[in-house]
This record gives C-alpha cells, structure tokens and sequence, in this order.
C-alpha cells in the first residue's frame, strides 16, 4: 500500500493544542515556540481544507472536524510510543502470558522467576494461577502448566516432571503416627481427586478408611488447614520445601505415589513467539534440574 505523505509535525501538533485546547501548552510539551505551532495547525486546516479550532479570546475550543480526526491520532501516537518502549537493550519487550496450577506456581515456580528475569529482562511475565480447570483459549494464554498425563485435546504438551504425593502432617501429629496403620485413624484432608488416599494406602500396604471430610481444589489450601491442625495431608513434598526446611511440616513415611506429571501445554493452532521459546528452554532447563534432585 502506497500512503500519501503525512505531514506528521502538523498532525502532532495538532494533537498536542487538542488535548491541551492550548497551543501556549502544547508548545511547552513540544519544545517549539507557540507560533511554530499555530503554524503547524494552520497547514494541517489550509491541507483537509477544515478549520479544526475555533480561536476564542481565552483559548482554543476543537469542532467537530477536529473531534472526528483526534481519536485516530491519539490511537495511532499512543501506539507507536508504546512500540518504542518495547525496545530495550537491543530486545523488543514482549509479554507472555501463562497460567499455572497454583501449588506450582507458589511452591516451584516463584522461586525460580528471579532466575528467568535476570535472564530475560525483556520478557514481561504475566502470571496468573488455576485449579488445573482452565480454557488457554478463552483466558488468551500463550502457555499454562497443567497437572496430568499430557492427554489434551488440540493441545500439545511437554512433559516438565513428577510431583510425588506423600502425607505431611504438623510435628505435633506427625509424633502420633508411629506407622502407616495410625493415618487412617486421622482427619484425612484431601483433594477433588477420589483415587489419592487409596493410593496411598494400597502402596502402605494398609486398608483404606471410608475417606470422608473436607476437599480442597488446591494442595496450597490443604497445606495451609494441615498447618493450622486440621488433619493430615496427601500432598507433594517438592512444593512444600520450604515448610518442610523449616520444621513447620513433617513427612513421616517414605511412602510416595505418583497420580501424573506437571505439563508445559500451549493450543496446537498457536503459533510460537520468540518469548515463548525462550521461556519454554528456560523452564525445560529448570524442570531438568529437579528431575535430577528428584532422581527421576
């Protein structure tokens, strides 16, 4: 497409004295004299052949000629400034935006970002977390990390690692389980999964109680009632380590089962930005490195 020329210092000016109704107060902005820009406008009106103010004793007001051609500019400056803030350090600024299952996002994820910031400063992450139910078309995610077996309609998947469930429980009731026999006389906190406690009972090698009482959509919630004395709880020990450093959690068996693997997932009909692929290296790096630690 061939544009015509476009007189852009009148076209500035022009909405500068617009959005100021002053061309004392656009000069002030433009670094010009108050003249040079009455002058810039006048050679826009004498081009479109349109008066775009009306000159009072006390200032500028726009007519209707004017209103109709501000909008446009405004959009048009506004989003060529916008462009040229992306650009930072030889980069363009891009942003990504992914949604996380929220035990992740808290217990493995966070920890981490510091790392990809300083890596890559001029991806702007935006991070928003989930219960693992979540539409990547609807919410317009570039990527989201879900938990399961990487079986997803229209989705592709990249396997990132295992979470391993295990009970922790408070050291106050962690003293009261002297074996795997003793968790089924416990409140058994669990999540919206029905298979988990069983699981974990048929790896004990022990019967499996009736599993009634609270269900929780996040383990982060779960952790937080166990904390606070509620029950036990059937959850990863990788995303509570900092409780369990601490002393605030206790796992009290080596009994593990695995239910799945956290996924790095983005639409098949996607296609893939340079962030994107940055971030994907980088978090396939960072899932290798606890695969290691995890002896996976």
């Amino acid at each position: 497409m061939v544009r015509p020329y476009l007189p852009l210092n009148s076209l500035r000016a022009f909405e500068a004295a617009a959005r100021h109704l002053s061309f004392t107060r656009a000069a002030i902005e433009l670094c010009v004299t108050q003249a040079a820009v009455s002058h810039q406008v006048k050679l826009l009106e004498q081009r479109l052949g349109v008066s775009l103010f009306r000159r009072l004793p006390r200032g500028l007001m726009i007519t209707e000629e004017g209103l109709a051609l501000l909008p446009a500019l405004q959009d048009s400056f506004d989003r060529m400034a916008g462009m040229l803030e992306r650009f930072e350090g030889g980069h363009v600024r891009e942003v990504l935006k992914l949604g996380a299952v929220g035990t992740l996002a808290v217990g493995w994820l966070l920890p981490r970002l510091a790392d990809f910031r300083e890596q890559y400063p001029f991806i702007d992450l935006r991070l928003s977390t989930n219960n693992n139910r979540v539409d990547i078309a609807a919410e317009g995610l570039d990527y989201t990390i879900k938990f399961g077996n990487g079986a997803w309609h229209d989705i592709e998947a990249e396997a990132l690692f295992e979470a391993p469930l295990s009970v922790l429980s408070i050291p106050s009731i962690a003293r009261q389980l002297s074996s795997p026999e003793d968790v089924a006389h416990q409140t058994l906190l669990r999540s919206y999964r029905t298979d988990e406690w069983p699981g974990w009972f048929e790896k004990a090698g022990v019967t499996s109680p009736p599993i009634r009482g609270m269900v929780f959509d996040s383990s982060v919630l779960m952790i937080e009632a166990a904390l606070q004395g509620a029950g036990v709880a059937l959850a990863p020990p990788l995303m509570f380590s900092r409780q369990l450093a601490a002393g605030e959690l206790e796992q009290p068996f080596p009994i593990w089962i695995s239910k799945g693997s956290y996924w790095l997932t983005r639409l098949k009909s996607c296609s893939v930005t340079p962030a994107m692929e940055m971030f994907r290296r980088w978090i396939s790096r960072m899932a290798e490195e606890t695969r290691v630690q995890l002896g996976n």
